[in-house]
């Protein structure tokens, strides 16, 4: 197969039973497809019929999106997504084909996990990432408003006042019973809950919803996971904090609905590495500590198989897992939280 539109369709559909069939045939496209990453194969010496199964791809490093262009030889490319980086430069730049297909993958991914994004009010709380017109982040969210149908969905820098008075309006509108789910980078919603506001007035059904994007971005002094749960938990008087890993490199996010553990949507695969050995792999169910690699079907006009810089750990009960940190002098991301 080497026709992206149709390897699309398939990613669309792909389920636990065919993960494999499609992974390996994304694999075979972008070898052909990918320039640089069909270099990346060959000089590891990795002959291409010698590779029959996904535990035999090789992982690019993360970094090739800081210093080279990964997209398919015959595609244009319709935008580009740029990380936000810690000192604005050496960032990453994801070349994107296709935004209709990212856009419709990242909602099924979310509508498989919360329901019909018809079902809430968003409020965005996206300071860093709005002050950027490159940002993945901001641009699925305004897709997840604009579905939404709600007039009360909206994105926020500071204005803290208007935030809270607008969330207490759209809990007060008798015309609809949607839930609230307030999306924001960390130190935002840090903010918002260090701000003098009766936040019980906003939860008491149930019905307000707290997405961690992650990102302190040397805005604030940076605080382990638990502390950070227990902070938002706390202010704003809900059970479970929920967070998102996403990242300018996939097109794919996963969520977490509490304990920091992450369901891998149909179209992602984490396969952990040891840390000193990125070609040996960790058993599924282990409970060390490896580094992340990714399998992200999403990424199909650009590399899905990719070797990022965080520590994790497989979740046994689930098909997912936990972030435990990042590697040593490796670049803090804003859309993932600091949990060592």
């Amino acid at each position: 197969m080497n026709n992206s539109q149709e390897l699309k369709q398939k990613i669309l559909k792909v389920t636990s039973a065919s993960f494999e069939n499609v992974a390996m045939a994304v694999f075979y496209f972008q070898y052909k497809n990918c320039e640089v990453y069909k270099q990346y194969v060959d000089n590891l010496g990795r002959k291409i019929e010698d590779i029959t199964t996904i535990y035999q791809i090789p992982f690019l490093p993360i970094e090739f999106f800081k210093t080279q262009k990964l997209i398919s030889q015959n595609a244009k490319g319709e935008a580009i997504f740029e990380s936000s980086g810690t000192t604005g430069n050496n960032t990453s730049k994801h070349f994107v084909q296709d935004l209709e297909f990212y856009k419709t993958n990242s909602l099924a991914i979310f509508e498989a996990q919360f329901g019909p994004i018809t079902d809430y009010h968003l409020f965005a709380l996206l300071p860093s990432y709005l002050e950027r017109n490159n940002s993945s982040l901001v641009f699925m969210v305004n897709h997840f408003i604009e579905k939404s149908k709600s007039t009360f969905s909206e994105f926020y820098l500071d204005t803290y006042d208007d935030l809270y008075k607008n969330i207490e309006s759209a809990l007060s509108n008798t015309n609809n019973k949607r839930k609230i789910l307030l999306w924001g980078v960390t130190f935002g919603l840090l903010d918002f809950a260090e701000a003098n506001f009766d936040f019980s007035k906003l939860n008491k059904m149930g019905e307000l919803i707290v997405m961690d994007t992650g990102g302190m971005k040397g805005r604030k002094k940076e605080i382990i996971r638990e502390e950070i749960e227990n902070t938002l938990c706390k202010a704003f008087e809900i059970e479970n904090l929920h967070s998102e890993y996403g990242m300018t490199e996939l097109l794919s996010q996963a969520y977490s609905m509490a304990n920091g553990e992450f369901i891998l949507p149909n179209t992602m695969k984490i396969i952990l590495r040891e840390t000193n050995d990125p070609f040996a792999y960790i058993a599924n169910e282990s409970n060390k500590t490896g580094g992340i690699n990714i399998i992200d079907l999403a990424n199909v006009d650009s590399c899905s198989f990719i070797e990022t810089m965080d520590l994790g750990q497989y979740v046994k009960s689930k098909n997912g897992f936990k972030v435990i940190g990042r590697f040593d002098n490796a670049d803090l991301r804003g859309c993932n939280l600091l949990v060592v």
